[in-house]
């Protein structure tokens, strides 16, 4: 059968993009009920302070409707933590709607005011008289564990949430002790702001007839968000309360948690009986939302002679900030567990420390603790080939796991199904042009230039969010409507849903319509995050599809009187092969004798096991010493995805993620005081990538099936934020090392940084 026109493969361009190009989309933000009523909060600008409030003259100002403090919503539950060790449990600290007497981050709430208009709560605002009594605080979590360091949390002693350890420490000692050599590194992976393009916004409505409250939130996922309100916050029947997410600017992982402003739009909605309205302004989001990453990693890798990897010790230190935030100690364990990489390490260890410390709680961001794993180990293969004074790919290619290997267990536990390592890492060498390097490098030196290339070859872990339903339907105008948990912020799920569709039922996109984030609509849903949205719900789609068509062909089979084997599906249509005998898709649905039950079909799908995207980021630089500004002059990714859905989807996935990979390798951290100040507190004081900062990809697929998902799909959305920064650190010392020997560079990769590492080499030298 020839390929479908706008089945698996094809570059279907995004149907959402025609409305959203226009300004046509609808955001949180545009929603405005009659006389919607507007609210603000009012955060601490201290990192920890006691406190003394007063709202009572905010409360008779004019047009305000409300002042709440942590007094007034006693009631509620705190936000939780939906992690815990198995092995060492522990008990998450409160996390307040409102703080009360003690704040500990800049940004803790501590009022919330709603009035009639937004100045009017503004004004409310800063009428709010509240008495600060500074405390000593502490900002990092090198500074955190320091001994004497001010304790974030009494019960933490030495601010401590847990400390184990992954894997036989036992075999570790061993092989070093037998080991010629050891490469040892000690790295930063900064903190990020996330700053998607929507800062977040909520509408909360209520329905006192029916007692129900409506939430409107850009969010990743509304099933999830109004189970965490119901039932551990607002402690009500999670059918007291629908969540709608319309269309969602930018997510990164950051949307998909509940938060404080949630909760109580929907105390204040029902009390006031009337429309509330929160939208955050951009300098509100870096102290309101999670932020990411912020890990300090210490890793040593045992060496045989030959090259050959026998054993990695590594010791991982993350920042948690000052709460716990929805998944936040998950993401360095699990990321822990992706530490050994490509590569065949037979003795692998690491010790894990989460750490309290007065800064905004951290949690997923685009990767979620496997862009933190893959730049440890990939910086780490690299100082092992300096070491040893082997080329980084002749290393990877020595250790990394062969085909005939797979299945591979690694020394984690995780199980790789399919891939060959080395031929993309071969791909990627030839469309970097490799061999030519020499020739680059000298060109650049005669322009007094610094040129340097680095690799990182990459793995992750996706799809393991859990079980993903889809619903699909035939309306009366004989088009398909798809209902499923998940939650677009962009990725393109509109175009993706309609391709599998047209897979199995002939139709082209505009007829094929995908409805999400709607509670009462939809049943179940585990929303967005993961890269879990085509390799588990897409499979969910195309199965009942493929359901739906059966059913069809069914139906058709009688109205026609023929047997179902002897139908086709074309156009949205059934007709009998080799004839012109048809009957529309249209004219079934409105066939009265044609049971309803039968123009739907449902399925899930869950893997437990993921899938494992991989691939390698080659990149070229050039440095000029004389100011340390870095320009990367070419960039290739060759990545194994399993199966291309859409060509064109997949390119500007790993375009925008590798350059939010190249933001944070080169510009972008956030930076507290010492007093827990947040220095980089708006984009005047933080740097993000610009189109000017953005190179141009060469990208290209190795594919090679998934065995564990029907579809043969490895998921994508988080593969370019992986790779990127530890190729483009790679890259840098690269250069860096063949003018200077300088073998350490940190993130961010600033020009200050990168012209005082030369300066300080150069100084050495002179002594």
């Amino acid at each position: 059968m020839a390929p479908i026109k706008f089945g698996v493969g094809q570059s279907v361009r995004r149907k959402e993009d025609d409305a959203l190009l226009r300004g046509q989309g609808c955001y949180t933000d545009d929603l405005a009920p009659p006389a919607v009523a507007h609210a603000l909060m009012l955060r601490s600008p201290y990192g920890r302070a006691h406190f003394t409030i007063d709202v009572e003259s905010a409360r008779t100002m004019p047009g305000v409707l409300a002042v709440f403090t942590a007094a007034d919503v006693a009631d509620l539950g705190g936000l939780p933590c939906l992690f815990n060790l198995p092995n060492a449990p522990f008990k998450a600290p409160h996390y307040p709607i409102l703080a009360a007497d003690e704040v500990r981050h800049v940004g803790d709430a501590v009022a919330f005011v709603v009035a009639e208009t937004q100045a009017q709560a503004r004004d409310a605002l800063e009428a709010i008289d509240v008495q600060w009594t500074p405390q000593p605080a502490v900002a990092g979590s090198v500074s955190a564990l320091q001994p004497g360091a001010p304790q974030v949390w009494p019960q933490f002693s030495g601010n401590v949430l847990f400390d184990v350890g992954i894997g036989d420490k036992a075999a570790v000692e061993s092989a070093f002790a037998a080991a010629d050599a050891v490469a040892e590194i000690r790295i930063v992976n900064p903190r990020i702001v996330t700053n998607y393009l929507e800062p977040r916004a909520a509408v909360c409505e209520y329905d006192s007839k029916r007692d129900r409250l409506t939430l409107t939130a850009g969010s990743q996922g509304s099933h999830r968000l109004r189970d965490i309100l119901c039932q551990q916050v607002l402690k009500i029947p999670t059918e007291k309360m629908r969540v709608i997410c319309p269309d969602v600017g930018g997510g990164f992982g950051t949307k998909l948690f509940p938060y404080r402003e949630y909760a109580l739009l929907a105390v204040t909605a029902k009390r006031l009986r009337r429309a509330v309205k929160w939208n955050a302004e951009r300098m509100e989001h870096f102290v309101g939302d999670a932020q990411g990453r912020d890990n300090v990693t210490t890793a040593k890798m045992a060496l045989a002679a030959d090259g050959r990897f026998l054993a990695m010790d590594v010791d991982l230190v993350a920042d948690m900030g000052a709460y716990l935030s929805t998944f936040g100690p998950y993401i360095p364990f699990a990321g822990a567990n992706m530490l050994p990489g490509l590569y065949d390490i037979q003795a692998f260890h690491c010790r894990v420390r989460t750490v309290f410390s007065n800064t905004v709680p951290v949690d997923a961001y685009r990767g979620a603790g496997r862009p933190e794993a893959a730049y440890v180990i990939e910086r780490l293969v690299d100082a092992a080939a300096r070491k040893l004074g082997m080329t980084p790919d002749a290393i990877r290619r020595k250790n990394f796991i062969p085909p005939r290997a797979l299945p591979y267990t690694t020394a984690t536990g995780k199980v790789y199904d399919s891939g060959d390592f080395a031929a993309h890492l071969k791909r990627a060498m030839e469309l970097g042009d490799w061999k030519q390097f020499p020739k680059r490098l000298k060109a650049a030196k005669k322009q007094g230039r610094l040129r340097g290339m680095g690799l990182a070859s990459y793995v992750e872990v996706c799809g393991t969010m859990g079980e993903e339903t889809a619903q699909v339907q035939l309306d009366q105008h004989g088009d398909v409507i798809v209902l499923i948990g998940t939650q677009s912020s962009g990725q393109g799920h509109h175009t993706a849903y309609a391709q599998l569709v047209a897979e199995q039922l002939r139709l082209p996109p505009e007829r094929v319509h995908v409805v999400q984030g709607d509670t009462d609509r939809i049943a179940t849903g585990l929303g967005t995050g993961g890269s879990a949205s085509i390799p588990s719900g897409g499979v969910s789609v195309a199965r009942a599809s493929h359901k739906l068509g059966a059913q069809l062909r069914d139906i058709a089979a009688d109205l026609l009187e023929v047997g179902a084997g002897d139908l086709e599906i074309e156009d949205g249509a059934i007709r009998i092969v080799g004839t012109d005998r048809i009957i529309s898709f249209a004219e079934l649905a409105q066939r009265k004798s044609v049971d309803p039950a039968k123009l739907t079909a449902s399925e899930k799908f869950s893997s437990a096991d993921g899938t494992f995207p991989n691939g390698t980021h080659l990149v070229e630089v050039e440095i000029d010493p004389d100011t340390g500004q870095v320009v990367v002059v070419n960039y290739v990714v060759v990545d194994d995805f399993g199966v291309t859905l859409n060509p064109l989807l997949l390119a500007g996935q790993v375009h925008g993620g590798t350059v939010q990979g190249i933001g944070q390798a080169l510009m972008e951290r956030a930076v507290y005081d010492e007093d827990g100040q947040l220095v980089t507190g708006s984009l005047m004081d933080y740097a993000l990538p610009r189109a000017a900062d953005a190179p141009s990809i060469t990208f290209e697929t190795q594919n090679v099936p998934c065995q564990t998902n029907p579809l043969g799909v490895k998921g994508a959305g988080e593969a370019g934020a992986i790779g990127s920064c530890p190729a483009l650190i790679n890259a840098i010392i690269d250069a860096l090392w063949r003018e200077y020997r300088i073998d350490h560079i940190d993130m961010p990769a600033t020009p200050e940084r990168v012209w005082m590492a030369i300066r300080d080499q150069q100084r050495l030298h002179r002594l």
